[in-house]
């Protein structure tokens, strides 16, 4: 996937290159900067001593020694003093000088921690649009997995305001499925068979050969046409969806692929799809939104806002421990 979120400590991440937030001096500290140092080994120090240091907002790049990674950027980010004193530009100057380098040493993945977010105090929340606005920009352009590492649940923040509105959507529409399935049971003494539906004027198929004959569009199909049907180009389809090029590829080429959930909504999303359509497309590759699911209502909740930022929505799936969007 272009950019993930996960859940690690970034000196187990096996990718081209790990981002360092490290300290004006490369000689090492606390937080992740003195974890990838140790985990690293001396030689990681040896080689930044002879860097002269780094400046705020730039990067430079070692070899990651005992890492299992090939590389280790490293970049100083901004104290935060308010956001009065360019913190956002500085911050924002550190993943695109970092992506830029990993760009140049040829990785196809890089891990960063959120920069300036521990010691440095820049708001998590913050810090956290930061990171995603700026990867992103980048990956509408390159291809290249990003992973955006957090060490656990409390060191990841999206906006308070942002939090709550979610939460409320769901509370006020989530359903426990068995309850659900349990109300409908009272209420008719069983559950009710559930019948396919035929084109009107159309008689229901003979045999199982007349009914294969009768499937119709199929999500890849229907992909196409939406593409097709919104002036997109498909890289700016696969890109806006999270979603990487091989796999794109595969859909393209096989008009019976079977998606995932995520990835079929993460098309959804990048074709700005109302909800009627977005429902369409899903049930093309054998899904359906649900409210007895916490991660369609979610992503529910953005369509109805009108906000088809992927990366927006990965981060609220990802505060709320779901699966993010994309493959």
């Amino acid at each position: 996937m272009p950019l993930n979120i996960v859940r690690n400590d970034i000196t187990k991440m096996k990718v081209d290159a790990i981002v360092n937030a490290a300290n004006p001096s490369l000689l090492g500290g606390g937080g992740v900067d003195g974890a990838i140092h140790r985990a690293a080994g001396p030689e990681l120090l040896e080689e930044c001593r002879g860097l002269g240091g780094c400046e705020t907002g730039s990067a430079k790049i070692t070899g990651a020694y005992r890492l299992p990674c090939k590389y280790v950027i490293h970049t100083v980010g901004p104290i935060w003093h308010g956001g009065l004193l360019g913190e956002r530009k500085l911050l924002s100057s550190c993943y695109r000088e970092s992506l830029n380098l990993a760009r140049d040493a040829g990785c196809e993945s890089v891990a960063f921690p959120l920069i300036s977010a521990g010691a440095y105090g820049y708001p998590r929340d913050r810090a956290l649009d930061v990171a995603v606005e700026t990867i992103g920009a980048f990956l509408r352009d390159h291809e290249m997995t990003v992973y955006l590492v957090v060490f656990d649940r409390a060191s990841f923040q999206i906006g308070e305001r942002r939090f709550q509105a979610i939460e409320s959507y769901i509370d006020d529409h989530y359903v426990d499925l068995r309850l659900d399935k349990a109300r409908r049971v009272q209420s008719v003494g069983f559950p009710q068979p559930q019948t396919m539906a035929y084109p009107l004027g159309s008689a229901a198929p003979g045999n199982l050969r007349e009914a294969l004959a009768m499937i119709d569009e199929s999500f890849s199909e229907m992909l196409l046409r939406k593409i097709d049907e919104k002036g997109m180009t498909d890289a700016q389809c696969y890109k806006k969806a999270n979603i990487d090029r091989k796999l794109f590829s595969k859909i393209r080429s096989d008009r019976l692929y079977k998606p995932s959930k995520p990835t079929a909504l993460a098309f959804a999303i990048a074709l700005e799809l109302p909800l009627g359509e977005t429902r369409e497309l899903l049930e093309k590759a054998g899904f359906a939104l649900s409210h007895s699911s916490k991660f369609d209502i979610i992503v529910e909740y953005f369509i109805r806002q009108g906000n088809y930022n992927i990366y927006e929505i990965n981060e609220a799936l990802f505060a709320f421990d779901q699966s993010l969007l994309g493959n």
